[in-house]
């Protein structure tokens, strides 16, 4: 899959600036005020009553914060932090491993929980549950089960696609939390701040900018605002300006809306080749040289969000808002 500036996932260059960005408390997170009133009401019942917080499980879409909120959990809870993800646990023993280390209290943060092995889940819900494993030893006639005390421990698992869930792990969760994407406003004040981090200056207008083409992300807001704040720099500029930035986005090839050139190429292949759909998603996959998986998971969520295309009985359609965007009327397509 080709890189791109506005996709929510994790990229390698986003790793080590998230950690300097990320704040430390429920105070310092801007947005998701439904989410954070909930676990601040949680967090200190748990603590009023000396006892772990319920497990927890944050969905959304990428790059809303989830790892974040996870170690903010740890932090008021005044615990250690643990981390791992469903794919590097690929047998019962690595998950013993890691939760026999825990003191009790711990937070320990699985993300992409939905991509637990299932042998691995089976083994998780003791643990959850009543906070102990029995490990199978050996095989065959000399096999024996072998049960191990854990310490009170709360499980924040972090997943973009809640629906891969098994029923038994999801109802396991105490505590079910949907991130949402951010508003124009959120997204500002998260922007002033990483620029401030960066010992920054960004002008209002250029704020408010890069927030309206960030797909309702901070993640992409601040990676966005990390190539701005080079193009600025280079100009020589003490504050940046809402001209640096527009020319900056253009460079990037990141529109008015927030769409990509890999959008762009998605929306004018139904477009042009299949006069603006119904389309199949196999066969979008192979017009567009992209796997359709990707499409469905990566590409087409922010499209169906803003109301540029619209998944029906019969496959993709691009919606009238999309054609306008373009400067292209229906009437006009073959």
């Amino acid at each position: 899959m080709e890189e791109r500036m506005v996709t929510g996932e994790l990229q390698d260059t986003d790793s080590s600036v998230e950690l300097s960005l990320r704040p430390t408390n429920l105070n310092q997170y801007i947005g998701q005020q439904k989410v954070k009133e909930n676990l601040s009401i949680f967090i200190q019942a748990a603590k009023m009553r000396e006892e772990p917080l319920d497990h927890v499980l944050l969905y959304g879409p990428p790059g809303l914060g989830k790892t974040t909120l996870a170690a903010i959990i740890a932090n008021e809870m005044g615990v250690q932090f643990r981390s791992t993800s469903g794919p590097a646990i690929e047998r019962a023993g690595d998950l013993a491993a890691i939760l026999s280390s825990l003191e009790p209290g711990d937070v320990l943060f699985i993300d992409e929980v939905h991509r637990l092995p299932r042998s691995v889940e089976e083994v998780l819900y003791p643990a959850m549950e009543d906070f102990f494993l029995d490990i199978v030893i050996g095989t065959g006639p000399s096999a024996r089960s072998v049960r191990i005390d854990l310490p009170p421990f709360t499980l924040v698992g972090a997943t973009t696609r809640a629906g891969l869930l098994s029923a038994p792990l999801r109802d396991r969760f105490g505590v079910l939390s949907r991130l949402e994407y951010y508003d124009t406003d959120a997204l500002c004040s998260i922007i002033e701040r990483t620029a401030d981090i960066f010992d920054s200056n960004i002008s209002k207008e250029a704020a408010v900018e890069v927030a309206r083409r960030s797909r309702g992300t901070p993640r992409i807001a601040n990676r966005l605002l990390k190539r701005i704040r080079d193009i600025s720099q280079v100009k020589g500029e003490s504050e940046i300006s809402l001209e640096t930035t527009n020319e900056a986005l253009q460079m990037l090839q990141v529109d008015e809306v927030g769409l990509d050139h890999i959008d762009h190429k998605l929306l004018k292949g139904i477009i042009d080749g299949f006069n603006g759909g119904p389309v199949g998603l196999d066969t979008i996959s192979a017009t567009i040289g992209e796997e359709s998986q990707t499409i469905e998971d990566v590409y087409e969520p922010y499209l169906l969000q803003i109301g540029f295309i619209q998944r029906t009985p019969r496959g993709r359609v691009v919606t009238p808002k999309a054609y306008q965007h373009f400067g292209i009327k229906e009437d006009d397509v073959e």
